[in-house]
C-alpha cells in the first residue's frame, strides 16, 4: 500500500490532560444534562467548546473505547436483574457527545463517530480531512476523547492514555498546517526504521522525530512543541509535523 499524505489547516486546537484533577468547565451545558454526563463526555465537550464560536460546524468524534465504562455498568445492571436507566442507555452510545453538543448549540450540522482500535485518532484525522476537502467552505471539528478500559477486560494492546484533543479545520489555519503521513509495510517495521525513514527534508529542519506510546501523545507533542512526532504499530507508521502559519 502506498503512503498516504494529507495536510490539515488548523484554525484552533485544544486539549485536556488525562492526569487532570480538576473537573472541566462545561457551563454551556444545561445542569439537568450536565450532571448525567460521564467524565469522557465532559472532557470531550470541554475541548470542543474551546475550539468553536457560534458558527455551525460539522463534527467528527473519535474514541477507541467510547462510553465503555457506562456500557459495562449497564451490563452489570442487567446481570443483576435490575432495570436499566433509559438515560444511561441513551448516553452509552459512541456518538453521545455529538448529540449533546449539537443540542446545546442548536446546530443541526452533520456529525459522525469513529472507532478504529489503537489507530482511532489517525483515521479520525483522515476522515476530518476528507470531509473538509469535500466542502472547504464548511469547517470541521475533530474531537478525540478516550480513557483506558476497566481491568475486567484484561490486557489491551497499545492501550490509550486518556484525555481529549480537539482540532478545528478551516481555511484560516491560524495555528498552522498539520501534515499527516500513514505508511504501511508488508512486514512490520521497527520503530527505529519508521523513525529513520522520516528524517529527510523538512523533518530534519524542524527537529528530530520522536516516537510515542500512543497516537494522542504523539499528536499532542507535535501541536504543543511544533516538533515532528510518530507512532508505530505492527506494519504501520503514523507521522505528524506542524508547519507554522506564514506571516
Amino acid at each position: 500500500m502506498p503512503d498516504l499524505h494529507w495536510t490539515i489547516p488548523v484554525a484552533r486546537w485544544s486539549s485536556w490532560p488525562a492526569a487532570a484533577t480538576a473537573a472541566p468547565d462545561i457551563g454551556f451545558i444545561e445542569p439537568i444534562v450536565r450532571r448525567r454526563l460521564s467524565t469522557l463526555s465532559r472532557v470531550a465537550l470541554k475541548v470542543a467548546h474551546d475550539c468553536v464560536a457560534q458558527d455551525e460546524v460539522r463534527v467528527v468524534f473519535a474514541s477507541r473505547h467510547g462510553e465503555l465504562r457506562r456500557t459495562t455498568d449497564i451490563l452489570r445492571t442487567i446481570s443483576a436483574g435490575e432495570p436499566v436507566s433509559p438515560t444511561a442507555f441513551s448516553l452509552s452510545v459512541l456518538n453521545a457527545m455529538t448529540g449533546v453538543f449539537g443540542i446545546a448549540r442548536g446546530d443541526r450540522s452533520a456529525a459522525s463517530a469513529i472507532s478504529a482500535g489503537a489507530e482511532t485518532l489517525g483515521y479520525a484525522l483522515l476522515e476530518a480531512y476528507a470531509q473538509y476537502a469535500a466542502q472547504p467552505g464548511s469547517p470541521v471539528l475533530l474531537v478525540y476523547a478516550d480513557e483506558p478500559a476497566e481491568p475486567a477486560y484484561g490486557t489491551i494492546e497499545d492501550e490509550v492514555q486518556g484525555g481529549a484533543i480537539a482540532i478545528l479545520l478551516n481555511g484560516e489555519a491560524n495555528a498552522g498546517q498539520l501534515v499527516c503521513t500513514l505508511s504501511r509495510a508488508g512486514e512490520p517495521e521497527t520503530a527505529e526504521a519508521a523513525q529513520g525513514a522520516s528524517h529527510t527534508g523538512e523533518d530534519n529542519e524542524s527537529g528530530t522525530e520522536e516516537s510515542f506510546a500512543s497516537q494522542s501523545q504523539a499528536l499532542l507533542h507535535c501541536l504543543e512543541t511544533g516538533q515532528p512526532a510518530a507512532w508505530q504499530s505492527a506494519g504501520a507508521a503514523w507521522h505528524w509535523r506542524l508547519h507554522e502559519r506564514a506571516i
